[in-house]
C-alpha cells in the first residue's frame, strides 16, 4: 500500500450510482485515479491509500482503497480549492483575490468572521454568508464521514446518514443507533447492531430489544408470513438477541401503545402484526368488499337474463368452434354474472379455453377488457394463448418509479383517484402475486369492474409476503370455479398426466417410455454435473427445438453441491466460459461475463429501461426490474464499470456495480424463483434435502413449469418421498379472516 496526497484537477468519469470515480490527481506528478468515491469535487485536497496497477486499455493508474481529505497547507492550495468550483459563486479570479487579500487567515476569516469576506470587491454580505455557509457544511460532512469511518460504515452510507439527520446524527448514533435501521434504507438491524456493540450500546436496551422486535417481523414477511403468533415471534427474538423471554414480552405491549405493531387475540393465540402488514391485509379486504357488491346483479339474476347470456355463450361457441365442458360454461357464465370471481384448475384442465371465450363474450358486449399477469414471461405466454395484448401487472398500473418514503413501495400513476378505464380485468397466474402487489391492484379498480383472478392454488405461494389466491378461495366469500377435467389433448402429455399424480399424491411412473417425462438416475453428484451439461448443450436444444439459453435447470436449493450457488458456477463454467471475446467484470465473490443468463433477485421499482430498434435507436422507456426477471448480460464497460442487461421484450437496463448486488447467474434457479415462467425444456437435479422443502408442492411447481420436456436426474426415492410428503412450508397470513370479519361472520 502507498500513500499520495494532492488536489483533484479534473473528474474525468463519475458514476453518481455507485460513486467510481476516475479523477487526475496533482502531486508530485499528474496521476489518473479510480475508486469510489462520494461527494468529491474538483479542488478538493485529498490523503489517499492505494496502489498502483498497470490497466490494459488506460495504462499506469493509482486504485483508491481509502482516502480522507486534508485542508490546504499554503495559500496556492487555498486559492487553488476556492476557484475550484467547489464553492458555488466563486470562480478562479475572485478566489485569487480573497486569497490575495486574506493570506493564509483566509479559511480561519471564512470561519470565523465570514462577514469580512464582503471587503472584497464583488462580494455582498449576503454572499458572504454564503460562501461560509458551504465551507462550513463541507467542514461538517468531512468531519461526520471520518466520525462514521470509524465505526466501519461505508462512504455510501455515511453519505446517507448525514443527508437523514445532519449534524443530529452525533445525538442519533448516540441515544439509539437502532433509529438508522428505522430511517435509513440499507441499514437493516444487524448493521446498526453492530455499530450500537462498538458505540457500547447495552445489549439488554430497550431500543435494542424493540429494534429486534420490528426485524423479527420484518424477517418474517421477508419469509412470506403477514404475522407471528406471539410464541414464535418471542422465540425468534429471544434467538435474535440473546436476552431473557421476559425483556421481549416485556415490549410488546410498547410497540403496541406506540402503535408500531398489532397484537389480536384469535382463540387462545396471540398474534403480532407489524401495523403495515395487518393494515395492508385490512385495506384489501375492504376493497374486495366494496367491489364485490358494486353491480346490481351481483350474483342475483333473473332466469330470463342468465338465459339470454348462455344463448349469447352458445353462439360464440358454435362460431369460433370451442369446446366447453360444464365447468367451463359455469365458469364463463358466472363471470358474467359477479363483479369478482376465481378461476383456478392444474395443468390441461382448459383454463386459458375459458379465458378466451370469456374474452369473446365481454368483446361482443362491447366491454373493454384488461388482461394481465405477475411477470413479463406469463404476460407473454397470455397474449399467445388469447391473441390479445396483455401487460405485467405493474405496466398496467403505470409504475411511476417515484418511491414514497413512507414504507419504500412502489407508487403506480394508476390507483383510486386514477382507476384503470376497463370494464373487465382478468389476472392469470395469480398464486404469484403477493399482498403488497394486490393492494396496489384493488387500489386501482373502480366499482361496477369486473375482476377475473385465475390461477393454480397448488403452485407455491407468492415470493412476496402473503398467499392471496389460497386465502381468497379460504375465505368462501367470492364465487369459485375449479376446473378439474384433463382434456384429451393434455392427456397425450406425460408432464400434465405426472403433475396431476404429484398433486394427488399417487406415485408417478419413471420408465422413461414417454416422450416428454424423462427419468435418469444417478447417485454421483460430478456424474449429474456431466449429464446436465450435456442435456443443455447438446441434446435437448434439438429435441424441445431451442436454444441452450431457454432450457432452465430448476432445484429446490440454494446451498450444497446440487443448489444454485454451486450449479451456477459449473454451469457458467461449461456453457459460457472465458473468452476474449467476452468481456467480464467481478462483482463480489461471482464473475459476470457477457453471454451470461442472469436474474435479478429483488424488486427495483426506479430501475430505468430502455427498448431500442435495430439501429441502437430508443422506441420505448419504461422503469422497473422486478425479482425474478431473467435476462442476458450484453454488454460490459469496465471504464464505466457498469453493465448493460437485456431482459423479456428486450428490455435493456444498465447496472453500476453496487446495484449488481441485486443480480445473479441463472443457468440454475430454484423452483420458488420459476413461478409463472415456463420454459421448453427443465431439468431437476434431486438427490435429498431438508423434508420441509424437499415436498409435493415442490415438485409439482417444478413439473409444471416445463412446456415440452422435465428430465430428473439424481433419486427415485427422492423423487417418491417428494410426491408423499404433503407438508408445506405454512405461511401466517389472515387476509381470508379479514374478509369473513367485513362480512359478518366468525372466524
Amino acid at each position: 500500500m502507498e500513500e499520495i496526497k494532492g488536489f483533484v484537477t479534473h473528474i474525468i468519469y463519475r458514476n453518481a450510482e455507485n460513486g467510481y470515480t476516475v479523477f487526475e490527481l496533482e502531486a508530485e506528478e499528474e496521476i489518473t485515479c479510480v475508486g469510489l468515491f462520494q461527494s468529491l469535487d474538483e479542488g478538493e485536497i485529498l490523503k489517499l491509500t492505494g496502489d498502483y496497477i498497470e490497466h490494459s486499455l488506460y495504462g499506469r493508474q493509482f486504485k483508491v482503497s481509502a482516502y480522507e481529505a486534508a485542508e490546504p497547507e499554503d495559500e496556492a492550495g487555498m486559492e487553488r480549492y476556492l476557484g475550484s468550483g467547489a464553492i458555488k459563486g466563486i470562480g478562479a479570479s475572485l478566489a485569487a483575490r480573497i486569497v490575495r487579500h486574506f493570506g493564509k487567515q483566509t479559511f480561519r476569516i471564512i470561519e470565523e468572521e465570514p462577514e469580512r469576506l464582503a471587503e472584497i470587491k464583488g462580494i455582498s454580505e449576503r454572499k458572504a454568508m454564503d460562501i461560509a455557509s458551504q465551507m462550513e457544511e463541507k467542514r461538517e460532512m468531512r468531519t461526520a464521514m471520518l466520525y462514521l469511518q470509524k465505526y466501519g460504515i461505508s462512504n455510501t452510507l455515511a453519505v446517507k446518514i448525514y443527508e437523514t439527520y445532519g449534524d443530529r446524527l452525533y445525538r442519533v448514533l448516540e441515544e439509539n443507533p437502532y433509529k438508522l435501521a428505522e430511517d435509513i434504507e440499507g441499514i437493516g438491524f444487524r448493521k446498526a447492531d453492530e455499530l450500537a456493540a462498538k458505540i457500547g450500546i447495552h445489549t439488554d436496551s430497550d431500543y435494542r430489544i424493540r429494534s429486534g422486535i420490528l426485524y423479527t417481523l420484518l424477517q418474517a414477511s421477508a419469509e412470506g408470513h403477514m404475522y407471528l403468533p406471539q410464541a414464535v415471534l418471542v422465540h425468534r427474538a429471544v434467538e435474535l438477541l440473546e436476552v431473557p423471554v421476559q425483556g421481549i414480552e416485556d415490549q410488546l405491549p410498547n410497540l403496541a401503545m406506540d402503535k408500531k405493531i398489532i397484537m389480536k387475540c384469535v382463540g387462545q393465540e396471540v398474534r403480532c402484526y407489524a401495523s403495515g402488514a395487518y393494515y395492508t391485509e385490512l385495506s384489501c379486504a375492504k376493497m374486495l368488499s366494496e367491489l364485490s357488491v358494486s353491480m346490481a346483479f351481483d350474483g342475483e339474476m333473473s332466469q330470463d337474463e342468465e338465459f339470454r347470456i348462455l344463448s349469447g355463450i352458445e353462439k360464440i361457441r358454435q362460431r369460433e368452434k370451442i369446446e366447453l365442458e360444464t365447468l367451463q360454461q359455469k365458469a364463463v357464465l358466472e363471470s358474467v354474472k359477479n363483479s369478482i370471481l376465481i378461476l383456478t384448475g392444474g395443468p390441461g384442465t382448459g383454463k386459458t379455453t375459458t379465458i378466451n371465450m370469456m374474452i369473446r363474450y365481454f368483446e361482443a358486449e362491447g366491454l373493454d377488457i384488461f388482461l394481465a399477469a405477475p411477470t413479463g414471461r406469463a404476460a407473454k405466454r397470455m397474449m399467445e394463448a388469447t391473441g390479445y395484448e396483455a401487460r405485467t401487472i405493474h405496466r398496467m398500473l403505470e409504475l411511476s418509479g417515484a418511491m414514497p418514503e413512507e414504507g419504500r413501495r412502489a407508487s403506480f400513476e394508476r390507483n383510486e383517484d386514477n382507476p384503470l378505464e376497463a370494464d373487465v380485468i382478468i389476472v392469470d397466474e395469480m398464486s404469484m402475486v403477493d399482498i403488497h402487489l394486490f393492494q396496489s391492484l384493488l387500489k386501482a379498480i373502480a366499482p361496477g369492474t369486473r375482476l377475473i383472478l385465475v390461477g393454480d392454488v397448488n403452485q407455491l405461494p407468492s415470493v412476496g409476503p402473503g398467499q392471496v389466491l389460497h386465502d381468497l378461495i379460504e375465505s368462501q366469500a367470492f364465487p369459485m370455479v375449479e376446473l378439474k377435467k384433463i382434456f384429451r389433448q393434455a392427456q397425450e402429455s406425460d408432464i400434465v398426466v405426472n403433475a396431476h399424480r404429484i398433486n394427488r399424491g399417487e406415485e408417478i411412473v419413471l420408465d422413461n417410455k414417454s416422450r416428454d417425462f424423462f427419468f435418469l438416475e444417478r447417485d454421483n453428484v460430478p456424474v449429474i454435473y456431466k449429464h446436465m451439461i450435456q442435456l443443455i448443450a447438446e441434446k435437448l436444444p434439438r429435441y424441445v427445438n431451442a436454444s441452450p439459453f431457454d432450457i432452465q435447470v430448476l432445484t429446490p436449493m440454494r446451498k450444497g453441491s446440487l443448489g444454485v450457488e454451486t450449479l451456477n458456477g459449473i454451469l457458467q463454467q461449461y456453457l459460457n466460459p472465458p473468452d476474449a471475446s467476452r468481456r467480464e467484470i467481478q462483482v463480489g465473490e461471482t464473475v459476470f461475463r457477457e453471454g451470461d443468463k442472469v436474474m435479478q433477485t429483488k424488486n427495483n421499482y426506479q430501475m430505468e429501461w430502455e427498448i431500442v430498434s435495430r439501429y441502437n435507436i430508443p422506441i420505448d422507456r419504461g422503469v422497473g426490474v422486478f425479482n425474478g426477471d431473467m435476462g442476458i448480460v450484453r454488454e460490459i464497460n469496465e471504464f464505466a464499470q457498469t453493465i448493460v442487461i437485456e431482459f423479456d421484450e428486450q428490455r435493456r437496463a444498465t447496472y453500476g456495480l453496487s446495484q449488481m448486488e441485486e443480480v445473479e447467474l441463472a443457468y440454475a434457479v430454484t423452483i420458488h424463483k420459476s413461478q409463472g415462467s415456463e420454459y421448453p425444456a427443465v431439468i431437476m437435479p434431486l438427490m435429498g434435502g431438508p423434508r420441509m422443502l424437499f415436498n409435493r408442492n415442490l415438485l409439482y411447481t417444478g413439473v409444471t413449469r416445463a412446456k415440452s420436456c422435465v428430465t430428473i436426474l439424481g433419486s427415485r426415492q427422492v423423487v417418491q418421498e417428494m410426491v408423499a410428503n404433503e407438508r408445506e412450508n405454512m405461511r401466517y397470513t389472515s387476509l381470508h379472516e379479514r374478509i369473513r370479519e367485513l362480512k359478518g361472520e366468525a372466524c
